[in-house]
């Protein structure tokens, strides 16, 4: 574990630099994407902040592969990443929520030993109102033999095999979390400066949470366990004490509140969506290193999600994500729910 003294103003930088000492087999390849990640996500915050003023508000008239409506800002937000990440050296491939297929590294560029995955802008339907989005990545280490291009193999692995993964959420202020299986650690950008700060060092989610973040429209489409899960967070079998309702809608905003201050964020499979609806590599398994890195907990309703073998690129999975009690409560509640 790394100390700072109570007068030390550590960058994420020089965070990184030290949490790669501590490993000196390290090559600094991982460091290197997040470095170029925490740039990205400056330029992004500068784009959303900026949202009001520009053109870029609003909807793109397109689709994404998932067959939702892109905001000019999730098109916006893909290219910074893929622009930021293509030329370093240290991916060989990375996947888009907004994309189809693979991201090819441009030919002129070497390629590397890893892949990331990425949502570039998850909630962006919200930015029209003026709600907090973010951005979710996820690096895992290639398996694929050869120093080329990645292949879709080198993406299909379970949470379980992430190396790193992070959020950055624009609110109030912006904020980058991440975490490489060391602790999950929490930067505020400081506009003054340019500067990701280290300000919530080895986060630690309560273990029982107080709030409970879930869509309650899809409760006609839900089946009857899941109901009764409902109730229990609620507080109305009277087996606990109920717990707050807040739900925003943007899955990083929901996450980011119920990490820090105890809950659990619930999108369960409905008989509308019998998959799920969230994306397992892109959204569900960086939340769930995460989460768990910080004493939390993640399922599918099943089982522990980071064990969960991907078959598809754009996988969906029900999520139940937060503190570890509530968590076990979904999974002994939904064990026979099939």
């Amino acid at each position: 574990m790394i100390f700072h003294s109570d007068t030390s103003i550590v960058t994420i930088d020089r965070f990184i630099i030290e949490q790669e000492a501590l490993f000196p087999e390290a090559t600094g390849e991982l460091s290197g994407i997040l470095y170029d990640l925490a740039v990205a996500a400056k330029m992004i915050s500068s784009k959303v902040r900026r949202a009001g003023l520009i053109d870029i508000l609003g909807a793109a008239g397109s689709d994404n592969v998932q067959g939702e409506h892109q905001q000019k800002l999730d098109v916006i937000a893909n290219a910074i990443i893929t622009k930021a990440m293509d030329h370093g050296g240290r991916l060989c491939a990375m996947a888009s929520e907004e994309e189809e297929g693979i991201i090819e590294i441009p030919p002129q560029f070497k390629c590397g030993k890893y892949v990331l995955l990425f949502d570039p802008l998850d909630g962006s339907s919200n930015i029209d109102v003026n709600v907090p989005v973010g951005t979710i990545f996820s690096v895992l280490r290639r398996v694929t033999p050869g120093e080329g291009q990645g292949r879709v193999e080198d993406m299909l692995q379970p949470g379980m095999k992430q190396v790193a993964a992070g959020y950055v959420i624009y609110g109030s202020s912006t904020m980058m979390v991440y975490t490489t299986g060391h602790g999950a650690h929490g930067f505020t950008l400081d506009p003054s400066i340019g500067e990701f700060l280290l300000s919530h060092p080895h986060i630690q989610t309560p273990t029982v949470g107080k709030y409970l973040s879930v869509n309650d429209s899809y409760e006609r489409h839900w089946s009857e366990p899941v109901r009764a899960l409902m109730r229990r967070y609620r507080g109305l079998d009277d087996r606990r004490e109920a717990m707050n309702v807040r739900y925003v809608g943007s899955l990083v905003a929901d996450f980011h509140r119920n990490l820090l201050g105890g809950g659990i964020f619930v999108y369960p499979a409905n008989s509308k969506s019998p998959e799920g609806k969230l994306r397992l590599l892109y959204e569900c398994n960086p939340l769930a290193f995460i989460c768990e890195q910080a004493g939390g907990a993640a399922t599918n309703g099943k089982g522990r999600l980071m064990d969960v073998v991907p078959s598809a690129l754009h996988q969906r999975s029900p999520l139940f994500i937060g503190s570890k009690c509530d968590v076990d409560t979904a999974t002994l509640m939904l064990k026979d729910d099939r």
